[in-house]
């Protein structure tokens, strides 16, 4: 019988005692996402291994994921498979025995749990999904299943820096003014206007106007820290063919 794998987990104390980490790379050993490299066949085997060590025994629900504002309520567990998965960018649920999964490169993904009404939800929000509303969707589809948004708190996890996002003038035109707190200067390329993009900040501050009193930022760099986190950026700046990614659980027991 083949030995469990360990695994390098974050866990966030906003969380409380509901099932949920935050899943490394493990030195660039475990790779979580069917879209990266390896095969698919292993890949299932990892998940479904990190996905007993949240909730033993339990079944891994995770969507294929879009960058879209889109929520699926989980009723019952789907197969775990790259190609039978629903479209969506977010899950929330109130059974137990499920865990949701959500893969990540660079993009944050978003743990929230009710602890007393008994409902759990994950989100991938990167710019595109937090902009278009999936953390606020998230939460209203949380609220559908008898959570209330006064109890509801939320971790962010292992994430792109500020420090690492590096963008230019086409990518802040999608902001508001209201948004610019979000942004600080970056050295000019080529005569160009830069700037670093604090996507957990403003994944922070949606969290906040959305009525979330209560968030974590796990603050860790996935494009600073090589040999823990995937990062897409990374991978695109040396020139990689293809990028890893990290998964991030949480669950009812």
């Amino acid at each position: 019988m083949a030995e469990a794998p360990s695994f390098d987990i974050v866990r966030a104390a906003v969380l409380g005692d509901v099932p949920h980490g935050f899943f490394g790379s493990s030195g660039g050993a475990h790779q979580f996402g069917y879209g990266g490299p390896g095969d698919a066949v292993e890949v299932r085997k990892l998940r479904d291994a990190a996905a007993s060590a949240i909730v033993e025994g339990a079944g891994l629900v995770a969507p294929h994921q879009v960058h879209s504002p889109d929520v699926v309520t989980v009723a019952e567990s789907w197969e775990d498979s790259p190609t039978s998965r629903p479209r969506a960018d977010a899950l929330v649920t109130d059974r137990c025995g499920i865990v949701l999964g959500i893969v990540t490169a660079d993009c944050a993904p978003v743990l929230f749990a009710d602890a007393t009404a008994g409902v759990v939800g994950a989100a991938h929000a990167g710019w595109r999904g937090a902009h278009g509303g999936v953390l606020e969707n998230t939460i209203a589809a949380m609220e559908a299943l008898g959570a209330k948004r006064a109890n509801i708190a939320a971790a962010i996890g292992p994430t792109i820096a500020q420090t690492s996002y590096e963008v230019d003038a086409a990518f802040r035109e999608n902001f508001t003014a209201a948004d610019e707190i979000h942004f600080a200067p970056a050295p000019e390329r080529e005569g160009q206007a830069r700037w670093y993009f604090d996507l957990p900040g403003y994944i922070s501050g949606r969290l906040a106007a959305a009525g979330i009193g209560r968030v974590e930022n796990t603050d860790r760099d996935t494009f600073a820290s090589g040999a823990t986190y995937h990062s897409y950026r990374r991978a695109i700046q040396a020139g990689e063919p293809d990028y890893g990614r990290q998964i991030s659980m949480i669950g009812l027991a």
